[in-house]
């Protein structure tokens, strides 16, 4: 008798890997260590949020991630391969939306397609069909369906932010970094895009690298929290939020919220020095 085939366990695929990266800006007496060795893994469609006192290397691991610096020392791996080989798509919003202000929202949210592989191949040909329903499609379901002809001039800095969103994700990137990007907001609006950014998210499951220092931010909207020390930057909790998605507004308000979110504010005034 054959004996039942035994299934092998399925470990999640990484996104993000940095070994033992540092990064340091300038040399000699000015050298300005902005993050010490630090280790952090991402699997793919992790949420993963940094917070931390200001100046402390959030934006520096960012930036790692992105390919915008290299490490001082250590490696940082994309998609099991080294930065500087491997070719990952990524999308980005940040505090400011910068639009360009005399495009449509409809085209300033398709300017990835058009500078993106593959997308860019066929951008002539389809920016007029497939792509525009494409942007069309995504700009309703944040609530901008009527507002794709307008200008960012024309725009809320709410609204502007959900296009921004919509920038960022257009080409199903495998990889969504976020810096502040609802910091510039008033708070009702804030929480209208929290719940926005968990939609998109939910539905899409891009691998997202959010910092904030917002604690009812990333508690609402991560799967993960890291806190780092004060500068020179480390990572010194890695915590899941066991909270289940979706998850509605109101959670923000409840026992378990406050204690988690109170924890980390405790837990960053220890090290702020």
């Amino acid at each position: 008798m054959a004996s039942a085939a035994v299934s092998q366990p399925v470990h999640p695929r990484p996104a993000i890997e940095l070994h033992d990266a540092s990064v340091v800006f300038g040399t000699g007496e000015k050298a300005v260590t902005a993050l010490t060795p630090t280790t952090l893994r991402m699997d793919r469609g992790d949420f993963l949020a940094l917070v931390g006192p200001s100046g402390c290397g959030k934006s520096t691991i960012l930036r790692l991630a992105s390919n915008l610096i290299k490490p001082s020392s250590g490696q940082i791996l994309l998609g099991g391969r080294d930065a500087a080989a491997k070719e990952m798509r990524i999308g980005m919003a940040f505090q400011n939306p910068t639009m360009l202000p005399w495009l449509t929202i409809e085209k300033n949210v398709m300017l990835p397609l058009k500078i993106v592989e593959p997308f860019k191949r066929s951008f002539q040909r389809d920016k007029k069909g497939a792509y525009r329903d494409r942007v069309h499609a995504l700009l309703a379901q944040v609530g901008l369906k009527d507002f794709a002809n307008h200008f960012p001039w024309q725009l809320s800095g709410g609204m502007l932010q959900r296009a921004n969103l919509c920038r960022a994700l257009i080409h199903d990137p495998d990889l969504l970094l976020l810096d502040e990007p609802f910091g510039a907001l008033d708070q009702f609006t804030r929480e209208e895009l929290w719940q926005t950014l968990q939609e998109l998210y939910l539905d899409r499951q891009p691998t997202v690298l959010l910092v904030t220092h917002d604690l009812r931010e990333a508690g609402y909207l991560a799967r993960r929290i890291c806190v780092m020390s004060a500068r020179p930057g480390r990572i010194i909790s890695d915590r899941a939020v066991t909270m289940p998605q979706p998850r509605d507004i109101g959670l923000i308000y409840t026992p378990e919220f406050v204690e988690m979110t109170q924890g980390l504010r405790e837990l960053i005034a220890q090290v702020r020095n």
